[in-house]
């Protein structure tokens, strides 16, 4: 079980916090404050062909889920009724949606200040939530990503996570730890800040999934919030003073 949990692990989210953690020494080192430099997200693959950047989107929004499709299927084999055991089905879709919504306007707007701060004092790189040509599938795209981003956290960083960790026997402080940390060191790229107020959601993440025993309202949330910050910034981006851009 423990290799297990490293595997799917090292095949998603584990690997991004490493990527994440290298990405920051990068940034760290080159000249120039943190604030100077830009963390991108939801770019173009194939700038000025729309079409290929349009089937290179969705093949990276596709792929990025199949650790997803592998937990379903571990949580199947370990005899436990797939995706129900870690409340990520539709036994009470309203619920989680209203929950979902209550979570993403408390964390969004603190969310939003918080940034704001840190970047202000140069601790934090400048997010650039997305970067993508003006074209027609531009805002389903960002959708889809939000979508695809909520459901593969979620569901392995909180879900599957604490689930193994409390069947290895880990005290609930150290799983809670463990899931935390791992948030903030994959979002490390956006620099301390992304890192700080991610660890931060994580725990309030950890702590209602324990409260309500499903994965379902914290997809919701996740992907409201990643919504509001994907497409908001299409919209705002150079329009208001005081968003940040690169």
């Amino acid at each position: 079980m423990r290799s297990e949990t490293l595997i799917v692990l090292a095949l998603s989210l584990g690997a991004s916090a490493l990527s994440s953690v290298i990405s920051f020494v990068g940034a760290l080192t080159k000249p120039g404050g943190l604030s100077e430099q830009a963390a991108r997200l939801n770019g173009s693959y194939a700038p000025g062909r729309p079409w290929l950047d349009l089937a290179w989107q969705l093949f990276s929004i596709t792929t990025a889920l199949v650790p997803v499709v592998l937990v379903a299927h571990l949580l199947l084999r370990e005899g436990a009724p797939g995706m129900r055991a870690i409340g990520f089905d539709r036994l009470s879709p309203w619920q989680d949606l209203r929950r979902g919504a209550l979570v993403a306007a408390g964390i969004g707007s603190t969310g939003l200040a918080f940034y704001l701060v840190v970047r202000a004092g140069g601790f934090n790189l400048t997010v650039v939530p997305e970067s993508l040509p003006e074209v027609w599938w531009k805002y389903p795209v960002l959708v889809l990503s939000a979508l695809q981003n909520s459901v593969v956290e979620e569901v392995i960083v909180v879900g599957y996570l604490l689930r193994r960790l409390d069947q290895l026997g880990w005290s609930p402080t150290a799983a809670l730890v463990a899931s935390s940390v791992l948030r903030g060191s994959y979002h490390l790229y956006q620099g301390v800040g992304g890192f700080v107020g991610n660890v931060v959601m994580g725990v309030v993440f950890v702590w209602l999934y324990r409260r309500w025993g499903r994965v379902g309202p914290l997809v919701v949330a996740h992907a409201l919030l990643d919504i509001v910050a994907f497409v908001g910034y299409g919209l705002l981006a150079g329009k208001v003073g005081w968003l940040p851009t690169a």
